[in-house]
């Protein structure tokens, strides 16, 4: 099962980088939720609509993606944890260069929950206003 696990959260990461909210969304459970970690205003929770609302708000933010790296895959069991980082240029033209480790946990071969953890100050200061415009849960989730 790791392995299919691990197949979906590169599926996931290859379809947030393309803004393909299909693509995303087939990779998710129906009650999925994403956590972005920390204490910044882009912290919370986001429920499944919401992550996919925010994929599709990409297309606008991150017209070439994030330019991902991807360095560590570590699959087991119901788990997957993914390090990469981006290098991307938001619309507005800023670098958004950040680092990130998500922690992927999978229900009958979907994900089911995410934990993001990055550089949330970065994330304040750079996409976070371009996410606002977008709406308020994209930008800092329900909680």
């Amino acid at each position: 099962m790791s392995e299919a696990n691990k197949a979906v959260a590169l599926k996931f990461m290859k379809a947030m980088d393309e803004a393909d909210v299909v693509g995303q969304g087939e990779c998710l459970t129906e009650d999925a939720v994403t956590v972005t970690r920390g204490h910044a205003a882009v912290s919370g929770t986001r429920d499944r609509a919401t992550m996919l609302a925010t994929v599709d708000a990409f297309k606008d933010i991150l017209p070439n993606g994030f330019a991902m790296t991807i360095h560590n895959v570590i699959a087991e069991g119901d788990s997957v944890v993914v390090e990469w980082e981006g290098n991307a240029v938001l619309a507005n033209g800023v670098a958004y260069p950040n680092q990130y480790v998500f922690w992927f946990t999978f229900r009958d071969g979907k994900i089911a929950r995410l934990h993001e953890y990055f550089c949330t100050a970065l994330a304040d200061r750079t996409i976070l206003p371009l996410l606002a415009e977008k709406g308020e849960a994209l930008a800092h989730g329900s909680s």
